[in-house]
């Protein structure tokens, strides 16, 4: 069987994003392994999110990919352990306020200026080259946040 270089838990989300994964997936294929989630599974669960959860231009897929990331590290199973969901929400919180204060917003149309909700906004988009001018940027942004609140930073 020959080896799917996608697959590999090494590929930083910027590989992965210029792959063909959305901005989402590629934050959470990033992380998978360290969690025990099989890299299919999490390009699945994290499929729906990218443009800003379904192509709507809202919270970027980036961002939503990470806060499922802060989830997994820091969430429970335990639906009556209000500390670690409010943990969580900290930390998600701080995830969302640090990229604001990077890159002035947290919604995706914002970001790249266009309406990709609206077609002949995502045609915009696709025409200027957003996707793979802009949005790596914002995928290497979330990522970094994210690593540096994995590393402790707010726990």
């Amino acid at each position: 069987m020959m080896h799917d270089e996608r697959e590999d838990p090494n590929r930083s989300p910027v590989e992965r994003f210029g792959d063909g994964c959305s901005c989402s997936q590629a934050i959470v294929a990033s992380h998978a392994d360290r969690y025990g989630l099989d890299q299919r599974l999490a390009l699945r669960i994290a499929s729906g999110l990218g443009g800003g959860l379904g192509r709507a231009g809202g919270t970027c897929g980036a961002l939503t990919g990470a806060a499922l990331v802060l989830g997994l590290e820091l969430g429970t199973e335990d639906i009556a352990d209000k500390a670690a969901k409010e943990r969580t929400y900290r930390a998600v919180r701080e995830l969302q306020d640090r990229f604001a204060a990077r890159h002035g917003t947290t919604q995706c149309r914002q970001l790249l200026g266009c309406d990709i909700s609206d077609p002949a906004g995502y045609q915009l988009a696709r025409e200027q080259g957003l996707f793979l001018s802009a949005c790596p940027t914002f995928v290497a942004s979330a990522a970094a946040l994210l690593d540096e609140l994995l590393d402790g930073t707010t726990r």
